[in-house]
């Protein structure tokens, strides 16, 4: 069976455990090959890169849109690749090699960059296409160097790998992302070698224009959508929880086996991603089934993504949620009656491009919850000129989310494990499908509430 696997840049970092777990294991001769593997860059890489994506941290993306000299940063990060390479000589990497292809890819994007941060300082082009030019240039090294890497060390094994290179580095023809992945593998013998594939995709729309750091796994459901796996997997250094394991203990939290599409989109919009949702809809809307793997316990079967399950038992999948949000409570008396008042408030946050995940509404208000890094100066602005009060609050979301979770009192049982936890509940709601049902809280009750929720619930 044809595989496309994808591999997160925690679990690169770990190759030793990629050979053993993910590769190797329980494999040899022709069950070897047949399988496509997406690879991430190493941790960190794209950090240094671009910026820090937890953080903000600023990379050598960051020196080139405030106009300052970028090379030196450029050539440290060089360095820092090199140095990855060393740790990587045990498991059979060509160091010499790998270190010359790095080189020599830095250096072309350097070329590349320094064109581009010239003609934007002339002053006669539109700088947002320009540095968007320059974010996916460099955004695609990281993930040239963990695939020559990886196909090298495989090489070294014994093994026949072949590099797919999406990154079209040296191929100045307009493809789409679309395009360079079907000619890509057009006329590669998948049942004699294992190929490895950049998570990054060079094409005319710009794949970090429309799904930024996303785009490693647009890049796996557009080659699962183009060679028609038999399944695609994902291996992350976690299993998908039915909580985070973190916040309620190892052992009461379990891994989930079987869900949907629908839920993975759920996990997702409260940002945690089993999948990017902009990659699980090619995936979903051609029944490609997804498997979420731990790289680190390669015998258990993980979680398998479908699109048409529903789970036979009534009952949670998934207790959830996130710290990182704010509630904006709108209030104006003029709202009772009001035919398209909320148009109007929703053309605000389309204009400013802020998203929702959560709304509720009575007569003269209307309460949405964003996430605290949209809560920007132009969008309270706007709200503050239009609307007669405008409330923010610090916030949590918490949630209970499953493919049948449709059971008389559940509702009840809920709110009343986060009354005897004494747990305020500001807002709560759920849509006619009943997969999510949510719950907003204080900020500082987000741990105690996903405890007691999967304490009373989590079965």
């Amino acid at each position: 069976m044809l595989t496309v696997e994808k591999i997160g840049g925690t679990s690169m970092t770990a190759f030793a455990q990629v050979l053993d777990n993910i590769i190797f294991h329980q494999r040899e001769g022709a069950a070897l090959y047949n399988r496509i593997f997406v690879v991430s860059a190493y941790a960190n890489v794209t950090n240094w890169l671009l910026e820090n994506k937890k953080t903000g941290a600023p990379g050598v993306y960051h020196r080139i849109t405030q106009h300052q000299e970028f090379r030196a940063a450029l050539q440290e990060v060089a360095e820092q690749l090199k140095a990855l390479n060393q740790e990587y000589e045990p498991l059979g990497l060509d160091v010499a090699v790998a270190d010359a292809f790095i080189q020599q890819r830095i250096a072309q994007a350097q070329i590349y960059l320094d064109s581009l941060t010239n003609v934007l300082a002339s002053g006669y082009v539109n700088s947002t296409n320009i540095l968007q030019a320059a974010r996916e240039i460099l955004a695609s090294i990281g993930e040239a160097h963990s695939a020559f890497n990886s196909v090298n060390i495989l090489q070294n094994r014994g093994l026949h790998a072949t590099l797919v290179d999406l990154s079209g580095f040296e191929d100045a023809r307009a493809l789409t992302i679309d395009e360079r992945i079907e000619q890509a593998f057009a006329g590669i013998d998948f049942a004699n070698t294992i190929c490895v594939a950049t998570g990054y995709t060079k094409g005319t729309e710009g794949i970090m224009r429309e799904f930024d750091r996303g785009y490693s796994e647009v890049t796996f459901s557009k080659i699962a959508v183009a060679v028609r796996p038999g399944e695609a997997i994902i291996h992350k250094e976690y299993h998908l929880c039915s909580a985070d394991p973190n916040l309620v203990g190892l052992y009461n939290c379990r891994p989930v086996g079987f869900t949907n599409y629908d839920v993975a989109d759920q996990l997702a919009d409260v940002g945690m991603e089993a999948i990017h949702p902009k990659a699980s809809k090619p995936l979903e809307l051609n029944a490609i089934d997804l498997r979420i793997k731990n790289t680190f316990e390669p015998a258990h079967p993980g979680t398998l993504i479908t699109r048409d399950f529903v789970a036979a038992r009534k009952h949670v999948e998934v207790i959830t949620g996130t710290d990182k949000v704010v509630l904006i409570d709108i209030h104006d008396p003029l709202m009772v009656g009001t035919a398209g008042f909320d148009l109007h408030l929703m053309q605000v946050f389309f204009d400013l491009d802020v998203s929702y995940i959560f709304k509720a509404t009575s007569a003269n208000s209307i309460t949405l919850l964003i996430w605290q890094k949209d809560l920007l100066p132009s969008l309270l602005a706007a709200l503050h000129a239009k609307y007669e009060k405008v409330t923010i609050e610090e916030a949590a979301l918490v949630c209970l989310i499953g493919s049948n979770i449709d059971e008389p009192g559940l509702l009840a049982r809920a709110a009343g494990a986060l009354a005897d936890a004494g747990i305020n509940i500001r807002s709560a709601g759920f849509a006619l499908r009943k997969v999510n049902i949510q719950f907003i809280v204080g900020r500082e009750e987000y741990q105690p509430a996903i405890v007691a929720l999967n304490a009373a619930l989590g079965r």
